[in-house]
């Protein structure tokens, strides 16, 4: 017995000294996660996990093949992933204020790229930001993280490429191919009634100023310009051809306004340009030519907002 005693106990040390060095290397690989590479992070927290190369803007990047805890830190890009049905877990508090997104995004966390701890609670196995946001460092730390050049591409391309970054390109392409045969038709229809010289003007007030908006700056100008292929006045266009946009005063916003306008409106804005008399004397003020929209709805050019603005668009023009 004594001799089977012995070896016993030698056994029953080396298999608590093996579990203690299991736990010891546990606890370091979670200390130490932070510091390691993207891909190294993914790879321990998810071993399962099927990835695959990205080529972003700024070069390869390894994402998940099925993300299931996305981060997106940029108001313009919510949308863009929204629409391809990918999971959630922390946007900005911009994207959870629109009205066309607020109740999906209910039980989703907002995020900005400084509150690194809440994202790193929120466990991501994907970021996406604009390739302006700060800390951009820290936060591939967290997850592999892609960012983007707002403006680089046009709508439909920006859309293909989340597409691929969320491994989900066919039903992109098949957005693309479907929104722009139905807002091409729409379009058709709109300038047989409003005649096919007809100029139409987008404007809105942020932050107390009043804009005027060229083909390529949300609040629909996409849909109107590029879509429908209407007009815009000669001098929107001229001052709009740089920035996108143009800060103009109300003694001089007819100079600016076409036939018809599309204001982008903002209760909690300062909208008394409206009640003067300047504003009032406008010709497609004067013959109910201005249609409002909701600016919070308004702001973007990801496909959910695209699709709202292509059915205020139809009301509106058609009556539909």
């Amino acid at each position: 017995m004594r001799k089977l005693f012995v070896p016993f106990v030698l056994m029953l040390v080396v298999i608590l000294s093996a579990c203690g060095g299991n736990q010891t290397n546990k606890t370091n690989n979670v200390s130490s996660l932070s510091a390691k590479p993207s891909s190294e992070a993914t790879s321990t927290t998810t071993p399962e996990s099927a990835t695959f190369i990205y080529q972003s803007e700024n070069g390869p990047v390894e994402v998940p093949s099925d993300p299931q805890r996305v981060v997106v830190i940029t108001r313009f890009l919510t949308g863009n992933v929204m629409a391809l049905g990918v999971p959630l877990v922390g946007v900005d508090e911009m994207s959870k204020s629109n009205p066309n997104f607020a109740d999906k995004l209910a039980n989703v966390e907002a995020v900005t790229d400084e509150s690194l701890e809440k994202i790193i609670e929120l466990k991501p196995d994907l970021i996406i930001g604009l390739s302006s946001i700060k800390n951009i460092d820290k936060l591939k730390e967290i997850a592999p993280t892609v960012t983007y050049t707002y403006g680089k591409v046009d709508f439909f391309t920006q859309q293909l490429e989340v597409g691929k970054l969320l491994n989900k390109e066919k039903e992109a392409q098949e957005w693309v191919k479907d929104f722009d045969a139905r807002s091409k038709k729409i379009g058709q229809e709109i300038k047989a009634k409003i005649g096919e010289n007809a100029t139409v003007s987008v404007i809105e007030t942020f932050n107390k100023q009043l804009y005027v908006y060229g083909d390529n700056f949300g609040r629909g100008t996409e849909i109107l310009y590029q879509q429908f292929g209407l007009s815009m006045p000669e001098k929107v266009k001229e001052a709009t051809k740089v920035d996108g946009f143009f800060a103009v005063s109300t003694e001089v916003l007819s100079d600016y306004i076409g036939d018809y306008v599309i204001i982008s409106k903002d209760a909690n804005e300062d909208n008394s340009f409206q009640q003067t008399e300047t504003y009032k004397a406008i010709p497609a003020i004067k013959n109910q030519h201005a249609f409002e929209a909701n600016a919070k709805a308004f702001y973007f050019n990801d496909p959910l907002s695209m699709e709202y603005q292509l059915d205020f668009f139809e009301k509106s023009f058609l009556g539909q």
